[in-house]
């Protein structure tokens, strides 16, 4: 169990309420979210469309207030000055003033975080190509694509060397090569010390990055903690692949489970649990069949996402 030292944000029953334009309807689209993010781990922030991430990343950055609820960032309530410019934020759709370039807007936003003096331009420099744009640190953002955009507003969370790293869908436009670049730049963050905190649709992505998660649902957590244990949690699951099953065998084995692929003489089922499979292969070899594999499969972020937020 760790600490409270540990913990560099916690988020207690924090809920956001909006009315409706012209109607005045009230929608809830944050319901009493909590969880904590613990010092050195990336934490990723999940659910599907509308279920109220985007949300709460904007009431712990200050841009929007909740309407209940608290949140606590290095150990200070948040939103406040002094604890924000210990934050490094990247939005899901950063906007750069298109008339600077990387170059100009990266250094605006490092003295915003109060860096000054010589170092900065080293700085801005170095971040600029640790994000995979210095060819273009001088070309003017209006030329830029919007995976290169995207790489111009990761550069401006990093400027001033952030203990914490808010990052929503970091690797939106971004082609393969540079998502594995901005997987890697996580990586180095967390080696460095640093915590991750990270909202995306990408899940395998996530799986690979990922310590601890926390998943919503319709503004409410359905699913948070550490990652493998989650993952564990699912029932056991295995492919059984059998040859030269007769239609006596097919229609005995599909009182047990249904077939998933059939070829032929060939059938192949997923199963849970270890008395099906047991009662599959016992069938199959009574009646003269081949059994031709079994095979452990372990669930996937995407099998819980599906199974819990959907």
């Amino acid at each position: 169990m760790s600490g409270s030292d540990d913990v560099v944000l916690r988020v207690s029953g924090l809920a956001k309420a909006f009315r409706k334009p012209f109607t005045g309807k009230r929608v809830d689209a944050v319901r009493g979210v909590s969880f904590e993010v613990h010092r050195g781990e990336i934490f990723g922030f999940l659910g599907p469309n509308g279920a109220g991430k985007t949300t709460t990343l904007k009431m712990l950055m200050g841009l929007i207030a909740p309407t209940a609820g608290t949140m606590e960032v290095l150990g200070r309530p948040a939103p406040s000055p002094d604890v924000m410019a210990r934050v490094g934020f990247l939005p899901e759709n950063p906007y750069v003033y298109p008339y600077l370039t990387p170059r100009e807007f990266v250094s605006m936003c490092g003295r915003l975080s109060g860096l000054r003096g010589a170092g900065l331009g080293d700085r801005v420099l170095r971040v600029i190509e640790r994000v995979g744009i210095g060819y273009a640190i001088d070309r003017p953002v209006a030329k830029l694509s919007k995976g290169m955009l995207q790489r111009v507003g990761l550069a401006a969370a990093l400027v001033h060397d952030p203990e914490l790293l808010v990052l929503d869908e970091p690797m939106s436009g971004l082609d393969p090569v540079g998502r594995k670049e901005v997987r890697d730049l996580v990586l180095e963050e967390k080696q460095r010390g640093r915590t991750v905190f990270f909202s995306s649709h990408i899940l395998s992505d996530v799986e690979m990055l990922c310590d601890r998660v926390c998943i919503l649902r319709k503004g409410e957590v359905v699913v948070a903690g550490a990652l493998r244990e989650l993952l564990a949690e699912g029932k056991r699951r295995s492919e059984v692949t059998i040859g030269g099953a007769s239609d006596a065998l097919r229609a005995a084995l599909a009182q047990v489970a249904p077939v998933t692929r059939a070829a032929g003489d060939v059938l192949v089922m997923e199963l849970e649990g270890d008395a099906a499979v047991r009662e599959v292969v016992q069938r199959a070899l009574a009646d003269g069949a081949r059994l031709e594999s079994v095979t452990p499969k372990r669930e996937t972020l995407e099998d819980l996402f599906v199974r819990r937020a959907l």
